[in-house]
């Protein structure tokens, strides 16, 4: 017997499909027949995908700058797995460990080579803060919860430091075993063209859509060559949101010319969700829509790609075998306004509104089905 079954399922290509679930995995998608202790039947109004993988957040709730709750911003917004970007560092992961133990939501990290993490918007202008040990010795006691690398490449972060700090964070991903590195970038120096020299396949480039002069495109409109050839490499692009690093003009001109991002996360805290511009997820996601990608490009981005992006094994695929992680969606035709981190608005016409989640097997109400009393638990 099942634990559960979603009857008529509609998938991103128009699809319907059964979904069973069974001990906390997927066990069939297509014609499911048989018994099962709970069935829901979504009457093909509802959309269903793997669990969304939010691969940019801030979580560690002892952040004096970036913190926020892991369920807040992700069970009750649609998101299953979230991954907070380098708000700790070795001095604090093992706390931040423990105090996500409680979330419903699964919570992994991106150390950042700080020891300190984000306790100040400097961390990486005093070079004795980088601790290759440290870091290997993390990894080492939360290989599970620790997906990656973090370094923030921003002028405001490295000081007087300029490139040293990536020079370094890339021999301690090689002393780490090669995790994903995730790179914000900013505010010049160092200049964007130096940062994508030093990446390899794999990395991240997180805010890769902002409108600050250090972008990925030139004044021309054209994609640097520092970055078409990082891209060439393997490199990875992230939208990373935020309060300060999405530009709609960028974002326009980049998918126009079929540069798009392999994922899209929000950078999300406390204070860009209740104040905006980042609100949630899918709010970001529905952002999408009106510069040119389609609903089934946009779950991509934060399904299959975040999960292979940050090697998420068992997520991000609607395959029997992997992680019974759903997310039940709808997509309102709605005009309403969007806004990027430049201020610039847009009228959107598509908003995604998540429902309800399934994570390990268990299925939850988001805070827009618990509004809409859609579903009956």
């Amino acid at each position: 017997m099942f634990d559960l079954i979603l009857r008529r399922a509609r998938l991103c290509d128009e699809q319907l499909v059964d979904i069973a679930i069974q001990h906390g995995k997927i066990a069939a998608v297509g014609e499911v027949s048989g018994p099962a202790q709970q069935e829901r039947d979504l009457a093909g109004r509802y959309y269903v995908s793997a669990g969304w993988i939010d691969s940019h957040v801030h979580c560690y709730p002892k952040s004096p700058i970036y913190h926020d709750d892991a369920d807040t911003i992700g069970m009750a917004q649609g998101v299953t797995t979230v991954v907070d970007a380098g708000s700790t560092g070795a001095d604090d992961i093992d706390d931040f460990y423990q105090l996500t133990r409680s979330a419903t939501t699964e919570v992994r990290a991106l150390i950042n080579i700080s020891r300190t993490g984000i306790v100040t918007q400097n961390e990486l202008a005093d070079m004795a803060q980088i601790d290759s040990d440290a870091v290997v010795q993390a990894v080492k006691r939360r290989p599970d919860f620790i997906v990656g690398l973090k370094a923030r490449m921003s002028s405001s972060v490295v000081g007087e430091n300029g490139i040293q700090p990536l020079v370094r964070a890339k021999a301690i991903q090689q002393a780490a075993g090669n995790l994903p590195l995730m790179v914000h970038i900013g505010n010049n120096p160092p200049v964007l063209e130096e940062i994508a020299d030093l990446l390899t396949s794999g990395d991240i480039i997180t805010h890769c859509f902002n409108g600050k002069p250090n972008r990925i495109l030139s004044p021309q409109g054209e994609l640097k060559a520092a970055v078409k050839n990082a891209i060439a490499r393997g490199v990875k692009l992230d939208i990373g949101h935020g309060g300060a690093s999405f530009s709609f003009e960028v974002a326009r001109q980049a998918i126009a010319q079929g540069i798009l991002p392999d994922t899209i996360s929000s950078d999300i805290y406390c204070r860009n969700r209740i104040n905006g511009p980042v609100h949630s997820l899918a709010h970001v996601m529905s952002k999408f829509f009106s510069i040119g990608m389609t609903l089934p490009q946009i779950i991509e981005c934060v399904t299959v790609n975040a999960a292979a992006g940050l090697r998420l094994a068992g997520k991000g695929r609607l395959t029997a075998g992997y992680d019974a992680d759903l997310t039940i969606f709808t997509v309102k035709e709605e005009a309403r306004p969007f806004v990027d981190a430049e201020g610039e608005q847009i009228l959107g016409q598509q908003h995604i509104l998540p429902q309800a989640v399934v994570i390990a097997g268990h299925w939850h109400l988001t805070d827009e089905g618990k509004t809409n009393h859609v579903f009956d638990l």
